[in-house]
């Protein structure tokens, strides 16, 4: 597993799902509809979505943290 970031490249808005995706080895595609298919159930997950915008680092900030 890789370390979690969001990647520069293939991010639709935030990049959290790719990152997501990245770090469980699935597709981001599949981690999107996993979200979107979230949605429908009551629950914190737009909440959720942001705060791990705000948390996550980008993907070339964290390379020059390391």
């Amino acid at each position: 597993m890789s370390s979690l970031a969001r990647p520069t490249n293939g991010r639709m808005i935030g990049g959290v799902c790719a990152a997501l995706a990245r770090r469980f080895g699935t597709s981001a595609t599949t981690m999107r509809v996993v979200f979107v298919a979230s949605c429908l159930l009551p629950g914190p997950q737009f909440l959720l979505y942001i705060a791990l915008w705000i948390l996550l680092p980008s993907e070339d900030m964290a390379r020059t943290a390391w």
